[in-house]
């Protein structure tokens, strides 16, 4: 664990292979949205409107557990563009890409490109996780409910 309780790197990715058997919640995030990104849990069980949803909520899950237990940032921190929950969301999309990869009928070169995206986005979480813990960085917030569009308007 980082400091504040985030999860490090690591345990993140060994969360989205199912190895972490912790009650912990981003790692129990993690572990679910890796689940929900490989392909033959989708086609069999889920709709890709349920998968969404469940992706959506899981990742509304991790950014309401960082905003409660991580510092608020300093004034000047500034803004990232995704939310803790956004990145794991796409850390476990990449972990399931990256080792589907090693069995597929795939070429050399894609199977390099699935781990060199895993590779940045773990090291981009890590970066996210200790400029958040030293409140050095501001990330959105989009864990409200959505407010209504005037009028009516979608």
């Amino acid at each position: 664990m980082t400091e504040y309780g985030l999860p490090s790197r690591d345990v993140v990715l060994e969360a989205c292979s199912g190895g972490v058997t912790t009650g912990h919640p981003v790692l129990e995030a993690a572990r679910r949205l890796a689940w929900l990104h490989r392909s033959e849990q989708r086609t069999e069980r889920w709709s890709t409107r349920e998968v969404d949803c469940e992706r959506a909520r899981l990742t509304r899950l991790i950014d309401r557990w960082v905003a409660a237990e991580t510092p608020r940032p300093h004034g000047g921190a500034s803004m990232h563009s995704e939310t803790v929950g956004m990145v794991v969301d796409r850390l476990a999309l990449y972990s399931t890409a990256a080792h589907t990869a090693l069995t597929a009928n795939t070429t050399a070169w894609d199977l390099h490109c699935a781990w060199q995206r895993l590779a940045e986005i773990a090291l981009a979480y890590d970066d996210l996780v200790t400029e958040i813990a030293k409140g050095r960085r501001r990330i959105p917030e989009f864990t409200a409910p959505a407010m209504p569009l005037v009028g009516g308007a979608r």
